[in-house]
Parts: C-alpha cells; sequence; structure tokens
C-alpha cells in the first residue's frame, strides 16, 4: 500500500509598502520577459523546421542551425544561468522563481501536445510568481518571510496549520490587492488507500443520485414524493371516519406528524 503526504495550501493578503511592491512589480516583469522570450525561442525553433529542404524564407521565419537542439526546459535554464552573469535584470532576481516561470511554460507545451489544448500565448502581464523553496524559521505572527523579499506583513485570516511545515510560496497580483499562497506539508505520511477495495469514492450526479467509484448508481430516493403519497392516503380515509371520534383522532395526529415532517423535508 502506498503512503503520500498531505498539502494544503493557505492564501493570506498581503500589507506591502511601497519598497516591497515596487520589488514584488520588478520581478513579475522580469518572469514576463523570460516567459516570452522563452516562448519566442520555441516557437522560431519549431518554425524553422516547417520550411522546404531546397528553400526557405528570410521574411517570416528565423533561420536557426540544423544542429541547434529544441530548446526545451534543461537547455532553456542552462541558457538562463549563462544569461545571469551578464543582465543585471536576470540577475537581480530569486534564479528559482525564473527557473519555475520555465517550468510553467514547459508544462504548457505539454498540455498542448497530450490534452490537445492551443499554443501557448504571450504573455501581457505576469499575475505570479512561485518560491518553490522556503527559509527556515519563515512564518512569524502575521507575517512571512520569503527570499529576496525579506520579511512580508500579511492579514493573518487563519492560523498556520499544526503538524505543518511551509514548502512554497506563490505571489498572486489581484484587482483587490497582493496575496501569498502558502503550501503547508505533513511531517509524517499517511495510507493511501486503493479506490474500490478498502476505501469507496462516492459522488453526487446528475442523472443518477449517487455515483459510486465501483460503477454502482443509485437513484434518488424521493422522500418528498412518497411523504406526499402518504398523506393524500390517510387525508382520504379521515374523510370516512365520524369526526371526533377515536380513529378520527389517530389519523388526525399522524396528519399532524407527517405534515410536520413534510414541512422539514422541504426546508433542508
Amino acid at each position: 500500500m502506498q503512503t503520500k503526504l498531505i498539502t494544503l495550501t493557505y492564501q493570506y493578503k498581503l500589507k506591502l509598502n511601497q519598497h516591497q511592491e515596487s520589488e514584488v512589480n520588478k520581478i513579475l516583469d522580469v518572469c514576463k520577459a523570460v516567459y516570452n522570450y522563452a516562448l519566442r525561442e520555441r516557437k522560431d525553433w519549431l518554425s524553422s523546421r516547417k520550411s522546404s529542404i531546397n528553400s526557405c524564407s528570410i521574411i517570416s521565419e528565423y533561420i536557426i542551425p540544423a544542429e541547434a537542439p529544441y530548446p526545451n526546459y534543461h537547455v532553456q535554464a542552462k541558457n538562463l544561468t549563462i544569461a545571469k552573469k551578464t543582465n543585471p535584470k536576470l540577475k537581480s532576481v530569486n534564479a528559482q522563481v525564473l527557473q519555475q516561470t520555465l517550468k510553467t511554460l514547459d508544462k504548457a507545451f505539454s498540455e498542448m501536445k497530450s490534452l490537445g489544448k492551443g499554443f501557448p500565448r504571450f504573455k501581457k502581464r505576469m499575475r505570479s510568481f512561485v518560491f518553490p523553496a522556503m527559509l527556515k524559521n519563515c512564518l512569524g505572527n502575521s507575517r512571512v518571510k520569503l527570499p529576496q523579499l525579506g520579511w512580508l506583513k500579511i492579514r493573518q485570516s487563519r492560523p498556520y496549520p499544526e503538524g505543518m511545515v511551509a514548502k512554497q510560496a506563490r505571489i498572486i497580483k489581484k484587482a483587490t490587492g497582493y496575496y501569498v499562497l502558502i503550501s503547508f506539508q505533513s511531517l509524517e505520511s499517511v495510507l493511501d488507500n486503493s479506490v474500490g477495495k478498502i476505501s469507496l469514492g462516492i459522488d453526487a450526479g446528475i442523472e443518477s443520485f449517487i455515483a459510486t467509484s465501483t460503477g454502482n448508481l443509485i437513484k434518488a430516493p424521493k422522500f418528498l414524493l412518497s411523504q406526499l403519497r402518504q398523506m393524500k392516503l390517510l387525508q382520504r380515509r379521515l374523510k370516512h371516519k365520524n369526526k371526533g371520534s377515536r380513529n378520527w383522532l389517530k389519523l388526525q395526529n399522524r396528519i399532524a406528524r407527517l405534515h410536520e415532517k413534510i414541512y422539514n423535508t422541504r426546508r433542508d
């Protein structure tokens, strides 16, 4: 039986000062430039391979040597490391953040092939970036410490989960402000039960009331409909009883209890 670690992601709103906000926006701009450059590099490589054997357009296609390798993640990550030595903008941003940007592009290309999605588009603006590794003792009371950015104040709307450690953080820029998504991971692994043997998956459906992981389809019980039928039957019997008699009082009490049950069913 396999084991797995439990992962939880909590979102907190950031309370940035002017300098921190400027630093976050600078990282977003550099990540956007890296993403678009890497995408352009891949598109140019693919376009150059579409040319005829005996001719090649010098207007609409970029000419790339035949021995040049496809710019996958590993090739682009290596070139990024080289470019950081001479490019001040790239040097000013955490290396792991830029590598995560290249991984995001690589994932988009993988999904394009496996899931049949459209070709990745150039970014007009980058909305988020990821710190894949957290610093030691990075969590404080209403604040969090991130690489390059240091301590940031947060609106701690909920306490940090106990018995878990912070693994990574994602900064997101929204219309309502800046947020940080912290991913926590359990210190101990839990058993991953195989579906259909020990555990049972249950899903509420539309055509069927419940669908199980074993393939069983359960129809809706329709409690209200059966109760309404019973009410109609009791009222028909009550009509033939003498008002005030013992049998009449018994039926009246049953109808009152059933009426209360129908009311609670409708309210739920």
